[in-house]
């Protein structure tokens, strides 16, 4: 990415409703060459979508609690895995070092919603092992935006 491309991406990040004629100004460039880049950033998956960023609260799942899940070894988790990826409380999935296998970020609306998912979806797929949980009482940060790196040549 150019210093121009870095520049549309850091601002699009900050307000993704900016119109073509606001980026336009960040970048330097003209409306359609403005519109140029950014479909040229979709097309190589730089820009993945375009999402409004909600409330938690006002949506119905402000619960926020993180999982911590050991697969037993050996075990082809391919189910585990593609399990994780259609359920709506999973808002992250990640495979981790350590003792555990995975780390989920998940998103429900009371402790009973957490107690169901983890009781009734998560325990009962093949291989799970061990859970722990970890809810958060408060959230001091909690960010999408990141840290883009310094434009490179190309």
């Amino acid at each position: 990415m150019d210093e121009i491309d870095r520049n549309i991406v850091v601002a699009l990040q900050q307000d993704g409703s900016s119109g073509l004629a606001e980026l336009a100004k960040v970048a330097g460039l003209s409306v359609s060459a403005t519109a140029e880049r950014v479909k040229r950033l979709e097309e190589r998956g730089v820009i993945r979508a375009w999402r409004a960023d909600l409330d938690p609260a006002e949506v119905g799942c402000p619960l926020l609690a993180h999982a911590l899940v050991s697969v037993a070894p050996g075990r082809d988790d391919a189910a585990f895995r593609d399990r994780v990826r259609g359920e709506e409380a999973v808002l992250e999935c990640h495979a981790v070092t350590g003792p555990w296998t995975y780390l989920l970020k998940l998103r429900v609306s009371d402790l009973a919603a957490l107690d169901a998912f983890l009781n009734e979806e998560l325990r009962p797929l093949p291989g799970v092992q061990r859970l722990e949980t970890l809810v958060a009482l408060a959230t001091v940060k909690e960010s999408a935006i990141l840290p883009v790196a310094p434009a490179t040549e190309e």
